[in-house]
């Protein structure tokens, strides 16, 4: 990879994006509040699973397929998969986290002036901007390459359910970059079966996060917005 491209790589997954990925834990605070994630060993157990039977099957193929859309210029297949992601929130809570941090860098891309007129004419065209849709577009615009991106997006995915454990369980700082180095061959995994899966074996059947989703909407305390 350019040098250029790996710069560009490294700030699309840094947490440190104003895109407000750190206020969210995506069900993860639900989990810890009702005793599911309550130690380093479950914390990594529900990462891994997460990652694995959710994240690798749909987010992040949907993710690579709107990438290749943007590189195509193909603006029905970016609003197809643009569609088909918002439609798969099954909670009101994925659903605005999604909109709301595709709709920060969304902003923020376009104030930065990335992607030509085609690029850009393509992402305004979309009535929502889940994430995926404009993380995809900043991948395209900035020239990351396909493969590089879906493991970028997947670190910070997982960085960030670190960070929520660490904060809540709470863990340790050193038992949160354990986590993260154990997943390192997940996320290799992962990234491998994102980019081969074909458009039938997409699925986001995960009826237990939706349910402790569902549950941390009405949550008495709580820290992040999902």
């Amino acid at each position: 990879m350019q040098a250029s491209a790996l710069l560009h790589l490294l700030q699309l997954s840094s947490p440190s994006l104003p895109i407000g990925a750190y206020s969210y834990s995506q069900g993860l605070e639900a989990a810890i509040e009702n005793g599911r994630v309550s130690s380093e060993a479950t914390a990594r157990n529900w990462i891994g699973h997460a990652l694995h039977e959710v994240v690798a099957r749909f987010e992040a193929p949907i993710f690579a397929r709107l990438v290749a859309a943007f590189e195509a210029r193909d603006a029905e297949k970016v609003s197809l998969w643009t569609e088909r992601f918002i439609a798969a929130r099954d909670t009101s809570e994925f659903r605005a986290e999604t909109i709301q941090m595709g709709y920060s860098l969304g902003k923020l891309v376009t104030d930065l002036k990335l992607g030509d007129a085609t690029l850009l004419a393509i992402l305004q065209g979309q009535p929502e901007l889940p994430l995926p849709t404009s993380l995809a577009f900043a991948t395209v615009a900035l020239q990351v390459p396909r493969e590089a991106a879906v493991l970028g997006m997947l670190f910070a995915w997982a960085e960030n359910q670190v960070l929520a454990c660490v904060k809540t369980v709470p863990l340790g700082q050193v038992a949160g970059q354990r986590i993260l180095l154990s997943l390192q061959p997940e996320l290799e995994k992962a990234a491998a079966t994102a980019l081969t899966l074909e458009d039938d074996e997409l699925c986001n059947w995960a009826p237990g996060l939706s349910l402790l989703s569902m549950q941390h909407e009405v949550q008495y305390s709580r820290i992040y917005r999902s």
